[in-house]
Protein backbone atom coordinates (compact mmCIF):
# COMPACT_ATOMS: atom_id res chain seq x y z
CA UNK A 1 0.00 0.00 0.00
CA UNK A 2 0.84 3.29 -0.56
CA UNK A 3 3.15 5.02 2.43
CA UNK A 4 2.32 8.01 3.95
CA UNK A 5 5.14 10.62 3.09
CA UNK A 6 5.33 14.14 2.93
CA UNK A 7 2.96 15.84 0.47
CA UNK A 8 6.08 17.15 -2.01
CA UNK A 9 7.07 13.05 -2.49
CA UNK A 10 3.16 12.01 -3.12
CA UNK A 11 2.78 12.99 -6.78
CA UNK A 12 6.68 11.53 -8.19
CA UNK A 13 5.19 8.15 -6.92
CA UNK A 14 3.71 5.38 -8.53
CA UNK A 15 0.42 4.45 -7.22
CA UNK A 16 0.02 0.66 -7.66
CA UNK A 17 -2.80 -1.78 -6.15
CA UNK A 18 -3.53 -1.27 -2.13
CA UNK A 19 -3.14 -4.90 -0.14
CA UNK A 20 -6.23 -5.94 1.28
CA UNK A 21 -7.73 -6.11 4.75
CA UNK A 22 -7.41 -9.53 5.03
CA UNK A 23 -4.07 -10.32 3.41
CA UNK A 24 -2.59 -7.81 6.15
CA UNK A 25 -4.15 -10.00 8.92
CA UNK A 26 -2.90 -13.03 7.55
CA UNK A 27 0.45 -11.39 7.16
CA UNK A 28 0.80 -9.53 10.51
CA UNK A 29 0.51 -12.81 11.88
CA UNK A 30 3.69 -13.62 10.89
CA UNK A 31 4.61 -12.41 14.00
CA UNK A 32 4.59 -15.28 15.80
CA UNK A 33 7.30 -16.61 13.60
CA UNK A 34 9.28 -13.36 14.24
CA UNK A 35 9.21 -13.77 18.02
CA UNK A 36 10.12 -16.69 17.60
CA UNK A 37 13.24 -16.36 16.11
CA UNK A 38 14.33 -13.39 17.76
CA UNK A 39 13.83 -14.65 21.15
CA UNK A 40 15.73 -17.75 20.28
CA UNK A 41 18.95 -17.48 21.86
CA UNK A 42 17.72 -16.40 25.29
CA UNK A 43 15.49 -19.61 25.43
CA UNK A 44 18.41 -22.26 24.10
CA UNK A 45 21.33 -21.29 25.97
CA UNK A 46 20.33 -23.65 29.18
CA UNK A 47 20.10 -26.46 26.54
CA UNK A 48 23.99 -25.88 25.12
CA UNK A 49 25.17 -25.69 28.54
CA UNK A 50 25.85 -22.10 29.38
CA UNK A 51 24.33 -22.36 32.60
CA UNK A 52 27.11 -24.55 33.79
CA UNK A 53 29.89 -23.09 32.26
CA UNK A 54 30.93 -19.14 32.56
CA UNK A 55 31.87 -18.00 28.81
CA UNK A 56 29.61 -15.08 28.84
CA UNK A 57 31.41 -13.51 26.12
CA UNK A 58 30.57 -16.07 23.85
CA UNK A 59 26.79 -16.08 25.04
CA UNK A 60 26.73 -12.28 24.58
CA UNK A 61 28.56 -12.48 20.81
CA UNK A 62 25.31 -14.81 20.31
CA UNK A 63 23.16 -12.21 20.35
CA UNK A 64 25.74 -9.91 18.36
CA UNK A 65 25.65 -11.91 15.83
CA UNK A 66 21.53 -11.94 15.63
CA UNK A 67 21.43 -8.51 15.84
CA UNK A 68 24.21 -8.26 13.11
CA UNK A 69 21.96 -10.36 10.76
CA UNK A 70 18.97 -7.76 11.84
CA UNK A 71 21.07 -4.80 10.51
CA UNK A 72 22.34 -6.31 7.45
CA UNK A 73 18.42 -7.67 6.57
CA UNK A 74 17.46 -3.52 6.53
CA UNK A 75 19.95 -3.55 3.38
CA UNK A 76 18.60 -6.64 2.00
CA UNK A 77 15.40 -6.04 1.90
CA UNK A 78 15.99 -2.48 0.36
CA UNK A 79 16.80 -4.61 -3.03
CA UNK A 80 14.65 -7.39 -2.67
CA UNK A 81 11.27 -6.09 -1.41
CA UNK A 82 10.63 -3.61 -4.57
CA UNK A 83 12.25 -6.53 -7.47
CA UNK A 84 10.26 -9.79 -5.76
CA UNK A 85 7.93 -8.47 -3.57
CA UNK A 86 6.36 -9.25 -0.47
CA UNK A 87 4.89 -13.06 -1.11
CA UNK A 88 9.06 -13.61 -2.02
CA UNK A 89 10.59 -12.18 0.81
CA UNK A 90 8.52 -14.11 2.92
CA UNK A 91 9.02 -17.20 1.67
CA UNK A 92 12.80 -15.70 1.16
CA UNK A 93 12.65 -15.40 5.04
CA UNK A 94 10.80 -18.58 5.82
CA UNK A 95 13.45 -20.26 4.13
CA UNK A 96 16.65 -18.44 5.45
CA UNK A 97 15.04 -19.07 8.92
CA UNK A 98 14.38 -23.17 8.49
CA UNK A 99 17.81 -23.56 6.97
CA UNK A 100 19.57 -21.80 9.97
CA UNK A 101 18.05 -23.80 12.73
CA UNK A 102 18.75 -27.05 11.01
CA UNK A 103 22.75 -25.67 10.66
CA UNK A 104 22.07 -24.94 14.61
CA UNK A 105 20.71 -28.42 14.85
CA UNK A 106 23.85 -29.77 13.10
CA UNK A 107 26.57 -27.84 15.63
CA UNK A 108 25.51 -27.87 19.27
CA UNK A 109 28.32 -27.74 21.40
CA UNK A 110 31.20 -29.19 21.73
CA UNK A 111 31.32 -27.86 18.45
CA UNK A 112 33.30 -24.53 17.63
CA UNK A 113 31.01 -21.07 18.57
CA UNK A 114 31.16 -20.01 15.17
CA UNK A 115 29.17 -22.08 13.43
CA UNK A 116 26.32 -21.46 15.67
CA UNK A 117 27.27 -17.54 15.50
CA UNK A 118 26.92 -17.94 11.65
CA UNK A 119 23.37 -19.48 12.34
CA UNK A 120 22.31 -16.97 14.88
CA UNK A 121 23.13 -14.74 12.17
CA UNK A 122 20.90 -16.53 9.54
CA UNK A 123 17.92 -16.25 12.05
CA UNK A 124 18.36 -12.63 12.22
CA UNK A 125 18.47 -11.95 8.87
CA UNK A 126 15.43 -14.35 8.42
CA UNK A 127 13.23 -12.03 11.37
CA UNK A 128 14.28 -8.72 9.53
CA UNK A 129 13.63 -9.67 6.15
CA UNK A 130 10.19 -11.37 7.53
CA UNK A 131 9.70 -8.28 10.01
CA UNK A 132 10.43 -5.47 6.71
CA UNK A 133 7.50 -7.58 4.52
CA UNK A 134 4.89 -7.51 7.32
CA UNK A 135 5.45 -3.96 8.28
CA UNK A 136 4.94 -3.31 4.62
CA UNK A 137 1.82 -5.07 4.40
CA UNK A 138 -0.23 -3.96 7.10
CA UNK A 139 -0.85 -0.45 6.13
CA UNK A 140 -4.60 -0.61 5.71
CA UNK A 141 -4.92 -1.77 9.04
CA UNK A 142 -2.12 0.52 10.25
CA UNK A 143 -4.29 3.54 8.30
CA UNK A 144 -7.43 2.68 10.25
CA UNK A 145 -5.84 2.96 13.74
CA UNK A 146 -2.10 2.60 14.29
CA UNK A 147 -2.49 2.26 18.13
CA UNK A 148 -4.62 -0.90 17.39
CA UNK A 149 -2.44 -2.64 14.70
CA UNK A 150 0.77 -1.71 16.92
CA UNK A 151 -0.64 -3.79 19.96
CA UNK A 152 -2.03 -6.46 17.56
CA UNK A 153 1.39 -6.77 15.72
CA UNK A 154 2.95 -7.04 19.32
CA UNK A 155 0.92 -8.99 21.24
CA UNK A 156 1.35 -11.66 17.78
CA UNK A 157 5.40 -11.43 18.64
CA UNK A 158 4.84 -11.96 22.25
CA UNK A 159 2.93 -15.13 21.37
CA UNK A 160 6.13 -16.04 19.65
CA UNK A 161 8.27 -15.48 22.11
CA UNK A 162 6.05 -17.44 24.71
CA UNK A 163 5.82 -20.22 22.27
CA UNK A 164 9.79 -20.18 22.17
CA UNK A 165 10.14 -20.46 25.59
CA UNK A 166 7.64 -22.93 26.42
CA UNK A 167 8.31 -25.64 23.50
CA UNK A 168 11.92 -25.24 25.10
CA UNK A 169 10.60 -25.77 28.53
CA UNK A 170 8.72 -28.44 27.59
CA UNK A 171 11.22 -30.60 25.96
CA UNK A 172 14.06 -29.62 28.02
CA UNK A 173 14.87 -32.74 29.41
CA UNK A 174 12.38 -35.49 26.62
CA UNK A 175 14.48 -34.78 23.84
CA UNK A 176 17.69 -33.77 22.71
CA UNK A 177 18.57 -30.52 21.37
CA UNK A 178 19.56 -31.28 17.74
CA UNK A 179 15.68 -32.76 17.82
CA UNK A 180 14.45 -29.79 19.24
CA UNK A 181 16.01 -27.76 16.93
CA UNK A 182 14.89 -29.45 13.72
CA UNK A 183 11.36 -29.39 15.31
CA UNK A 184 11.69 -25.20 15.31
CA UNK A 185 13.16 -26.04 11.63
CA UNK A 186 9.30 -27.02 10.76
CA UNK A 187 7.66 -23.87 11.85
CA UNK A 188 9.22 -21.53 9.66
CA UNK A 189 8.58 -24.15 7.07
CA UNK A 190 4.92 -24.11 7.67
CA UNK A 191 4.55 -20.49 7.71
CA UNK A 192 5.74 -20.52 4.19
CA UNK A 193 3.11 -22.48 3.18
CA UNK A 194 0.49 -20.27 4.32
CA UNK A 195 1.96 -17.66 2.53
CA UNK A 196 2.73 -19.28 -0.62
CA UNK A 197 -1.27 -19.56 -0.92
CA UNK A 198 -1.35 -16.05 0.14
CA UNK A 199 -2.47 -13.50 -2.59
CA UNK A 200 -0.63 -10.57 -2.36
CA UNK A 201 -1.38 -7.64 -4.88
CA UNK A 202 1.55 -5.91 -5.86
CA UNK A 203 2.66 -2.81 -3.84
CA UNK A 204 4.49 0.70 -3.95
CA UNK A 205 7.22 0.04 -1.31
CA UNK A 206 7.37 2.95 1.06
CA UNK A 207 9.66 5.82 0.27
CA UNK A 208 12.30 6.76 2.63
CA UNK A 209 12.69 10.58 3.37
CA UNK A 210 15.84 12.21 2.63
CA UNK A 211 18.94 12.72 4.61
CA UNK A 212 17.65 16.08 5.07
CA UNK A 213 14.29 15.22 6.79
CA UNK A 214 15.86 12.94 8.88
CA UNK A 215 18.82 15.69 10.10
CA UNK A 216 15.12 17.79 10.45
CA UNK A 217 14.19 15.40 13.21
CA UNK A 218 16.96 14.94 15.18
CA UNK A 219 17.34 19.19 15.47
CA UNK A 220 13.63 19.06 17.15
CA UNK A 221 14.21 17.91 20.99
CA UNK A 222 11.06 16.09 21.40
CA UNK A 223 12.20 13.47 18.46
CA UNK A 224 15.85 13.42 20.23
CA UNK A 225 13.88 12.20 23.55
CA UNK A 226 11.53 9.72 22.11
CA UNK A 227 14.68 8.18 20.43
CA UNK A 228 16.42 8.03 23.71
CA UNK A 229 13.42 6.92 25.30
CA UNK A 230 13.12 3.66 23.08
CA UNK A 231 16.62 3.48 22.71
CA UNK A 232 17.01 2.75 26.44
CA UNK A 233 13.40 0.90 27.43
CA UNK A 234 14.47 -1.71 24.27
CA UNK A 235 17.72 -2.38 25.46
CA UNK A 236 15.65 -2.92 29.11
CA UNK A 237 13.61 -5.19 27.69
CA UNK A 238 16.15 -7.28 25.67
CA UNK A 239 18.29 -7.55 28.18
CA UNK A 240 16.05 -9.27 30.75
CA UNK A 241 14.62 -11.17 28.23
CA UNK A 242 18.17 -12.77 26.65
CA UNK A 243 19.88 -13.17 30.22
CA UNK A 244 16.76 -14.07 32.75
CA UNK A 245 17.21 -17.91 32.23
CA UNK A 246 20.83 -18.43 33.09
CA UNK A 247 20.37 -15.29 36.07
CA UNK A 248 17.60 -17.59 37.81
CA UNK A 249 19.51 -20.70 37.08
CA UNK A 250 23.04 -19.24 38.94
CA UNK A 251 21.79 -16.53 41.49
CA UNK A 252 19.15 -18.82 42.91
CA UNK A 253 19.93 -22.54 41.98
CA UNK A 254 16.52 -23.55 40.40
CA UNK A 255 16.56 -25.87 37.42
CA UNK A 256 16.76 -24.91 33.56
CA UNK A 257 13.55 -25.78 32.96
CA UNK A 258 11.63 -23.98 36.17
CA UNK A 259 13.80 -20.81 34.88
CA UNK A 260 12.60 -21.55 31.23
CA UNK A 261 9.03 -21.67 32.61
CA UNK A 262 9.62 -18.29 34.40
CA UNK A 263 11.27 -16.52 30.97
CA UNK A 264 7.47 -17.65 29.56
CA UNK A 265 6.04 -16.02 32.56
CA UNK A 266 7.49 -12.84 31.48
CA UNK A 267 6.68 -13.29 28.17
CA UNK A 268 2.93 -14.03 29.28
CA UNK A 269 3.12 -10.57 31.23
CA UNK A 270 4.30 -8.61 28.00
CA UNK A 271 1.60 -10.12 25.99
CA UNK A 272 -1.31 -10.17 28.72
CA UNK A 273 -0.06 -6.38 29.07
CA UNK A 274 -0.21 -5.18 25.14
CA UNK A 275 -3.59 -6.70 25.16
CA UNK A 276 -5.16 -4.87 28.02
CA UNK A 277 -3.35 -1.58 26.43
CA UNK A 278 -5.86 -0.83 23.82
CA UNK A 279 -8.96 -0.48 26.15
CA UNK A 280 -6.94 0.87 28.89
CA UNK A 281 -5.40 3.49 26.83
CA UNK A 282 -9.01 5.57 26.04
CA UNK A 283 -9.85 5.71 29.84
CA UNK A 284 -6.76 6.68 31.42
CA UNK A 285 -4.45 9.70 30.52
CA UNK A 286 -1.18 8.68 28.43
CA UNK A 287 0.72 10.53 30.60
CA UNK A 288 -0.10 8.63 33.83
CA UNK A 289 -0.22 5.12 32.18
CA UNK A 290 3.52 5.67 30.82
CA UNK A 291 4.73 6.92 34.22
CA UNK A 292 2.96 4.17 36.11
CA UNK A 293 4.19 1.57 33.58
CA UNK A 294 7.54 2.83 34.16
CA UNK A 295 7.34 2.64 38.01
CA UNK A 296 6.00 -1.21 37.73
CA UNK A 297 9.39 -1.85 35.86
CA UNK A 298 11.36 0.03 37.76
CA UNK A 299 10.57 -2.24 40.72
CA UNK A 300 10.58 -5.12 39.21
CA UNK A 301 14.03 -4.70 38.11
CA UNK A 302 14.80 -3.82 41.53
CA UNK A 303 12.97 -6.73 43.39
CA UNK A 304 15.17 -9.30 40.71
CA UNK A 305 17.96 -7.35 41.67
CA UNK A 306 17.94 -8.26 45.36
CA UNK A 307 15.67 -11.75 45.43
CA UNK A 308 16.75 -14.70 46.90
CA UNK A 309 14.23 -16.99 46.41
CA UNK A 310 11.61 -18.01 43.42
CA UNK A 311 8.53 -15.96 45.10
CA UNK A 312 10.53 -12.59 45.01
CA UNK A 313 11.38 -13.35 41.49
CA UNK A 314 8.13 -14.14 40.43
CA UNK A 315 6.71 -11.19 41.39
CA UNK A 316 9.66 -9.34 40.10
CA UNK A 317 9.25 -10.66 36.28
CA UNK A 318 5.37 -9.74 36.68
CA UNK A 319 6.23 -6.13 37.83
CA UNK A 320 8.70 -5.69 35.08
CA UNK A 321 6.35 -7.88 32.19
CA UNK A 322 3.21 -5.68 33.08
CA UNK A 323 5.51 -2.17 33.03
CA UNK A 324 7.09 -2.99 30.18
CA UNK A 325 4.40 -3.84 28.29
CA UNK A 326 2.60 -0.24 27.76
CA UNK A 327 5.76 1.72 27.17
CA UNK A 328 6.43 0.84 23.17
CA UNK A 329 2.98 1.35 21.67
CA UNK A 330 2.12 4.71 24.06
CA UNK A 331 5.49 6.31 22.59
CA UNK A 332 5.15 4.78 19.09
CA UNK A 333 1.41 6.40 18.70
CA UNK A 334 3.24 9.66 19.79
CA UNK A 335 5.77 9.69 17.39
CA UNK A 336 3.46 8.94 14.76
CA UNK A 337 1.53 12.31 15.59
CA UNK A 338 5.06 14.17 15.72
CA UNK A 339 6.00 13.00 12.59
CA UNK A 340 3.23 12.54 9.99
CA UNK A 341 5.25 11.00 7.34
CA UNK A 342 5.67 7.49 9.56
CA UNK A 343 4.73 4.56 8.30
CA UNK A 344 5.12 0.97 9.13
CA UNK A 345 7.01 -0.09 6.26
CA UNK A 346 10.08 1.85 6.92
CA UNK A 347 12.01 3.32 10.32
CA UNK A 348 14.42 5.53 9.98
CA UNK A 349 15.68 8.30 11.56
CA UNK A 350 14.85 8.57 15.37
CA UNK A 351 13.46 4.85 15.78
CA UNK A 352 16.46 3.43 13.90
CA UNK A 353 18.41 4.70 16.74
CA UNK A 354 16.25 3.28 19.14
CA UNK A 355 16.28 0.05 17.84
CA UNK A 356 19.74 -0.02 18.29
CA UNK A 357 18.83 0.10 21.79
CA UNK A 358 17.30 -3.51 21.91
CA UNK A 359 19.78 -4.96 19.78
CA UNK A 360 23.55 -3.49 22.01
CA UNK A 361 22.28 -4.24 25.06
CA UNK A 362 22.22 -8.11 25.38
CA UNK A 363 25.21 -8.44 23.68
CA UNK A 364 27.41 -5.63 26.35
CA UNK A 365 25.75 -7.71 29.11
CA UNK A 366 28.19 -10.48 28.22
CA UNK A 367 31.14 -8.32 29.29
CA UNK A 368 29.56 -7.17 32.25
CA UNK A 369 28.68 -10.45 33.56
CA UNK A 370 32.32 -11.90 32.64
CA UNK A 371 33.89 -9.16 34.75
CA UNK A 372 31.65 -9.21 37.49
CA UNK A 373 29.44 -11.60 37.40
CA UNK A 374 25.76 -13.13 37.19
CA UNK A 375 24.54 -10.16 39.33
CA UNK A 376 25.72 -7.92 36.97
CA UNK A 377 22.69 -8.92 34.70
CA UNK A 378 20.34 -6.28 36.26
CA UNK A 379 22.48 -3.66 36.71
CA UNK A 380 21.60 -2.45 33.04
CA UNK A 381 17.82 -2.85 32.54
CA UNK A 382 17.69 -1.40 37.21
CA UNK A 383 20.10 1.81 35.50
CA UNK A 384 17.95 2.04 32.03
CA UNK A 385 14.70 1.97 33.52
CA UNK A 386 15.31 4.83 35.73
CA UNK A 387 17.15 6.60 32.89
CA UNK A 388 13.93 5.86 30.72
CA UNK A 389 11.95 7.11 33.74
CA UNK A 390 13.61 10.79 33.90
CA UNK A 391 13.33 10.65 30.16
CA UNK A 392 9.59 10.48 30.38
CA UNK A 393 9.84 13.12 32.79
CA UNK A 394 11.86 15.47 30.38
CA UNK A 395 9.16 14.11 27.40
CA UNK A 396 6.27 15.23 29.42
CA UNK A 397 8.23 19.14 30.15
CA UNK A 398 8.93 19.34 26.99
CA UNK A 399 5.35 18.93 25.41
CA UNK A 400 3.74 21.41 27.63
CA UNK A 401 6.13 24.04 27.14
CA UNK A 402 5.87 23.86 23.81
CA UNK A 403 2.39 22.92 23.18
CA UNK A 404 3.01 23.31 19.41
CA UNK A 405 -0.21 22.41 16.88
CA UNK A 406 1.37 18.90 16.25
CA UNK A 407 0.67 18.80 19.93
CA UNK A 408 -2.55 20.10 20.22
CA UNK A 409 -3.32 17.93 17.29
CA UNK A 410 -2.35 14.81 19.16
CA UNK A 411 -4.29 15.66 22.06
CA UNK A 412 -7.37 16.44 20.37
CA UNK A 413 -6.99 12.82 18.33
CA UNK A 414 -6.62 11.37 21.88
CA UNK A 415 -9.63 13.25 22.93
CA UNK A 416 -11.91 11.96 20.36
CA UNK A 417 -10.57 8.28 20.57
CA UNK A 418 -11.69 8.75 24.03
CA UNK A 419 -14.86 9.95 23.62
CA UNK A 420 -15.89 7.46 20.64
Amino acid sequence: MRPYPPESTVENSAVRPAISLDTSRIAISGFVLSGLLLSFVGAILPSWGYHVRSDFTTVGAYFLSVNVGLVVSLWLAQMVLPRGGIRFQLLLACGIAAASFLGLALSPPPFPAEWRVLGLFGLGLGAGLLDAAILESIAPLYARDRARAVNLAGAFFGCGCLLTALLVAGTYYVYTVASILIFFALIPGLYAGIYLRAKFSPVAIAQRPGIRQVMNDFRTPGAVLFALLLFFQFGNEWSIAGWLPLFLIRRLGISPETSLFMLALFWAALLVGRLVAQPIRNHVAQGRLLMGSLLSAWLGCIILASTTNRFGAVMGILFVGGGFAFIYPLVIEKIAHRFPYYHPGFYNGIVSLAFSGGMLAPWSLGYFADGWGIQAIMILPVVGTLIVFMLLLVILLEAKLSGGPELKKAASSSAGSARS
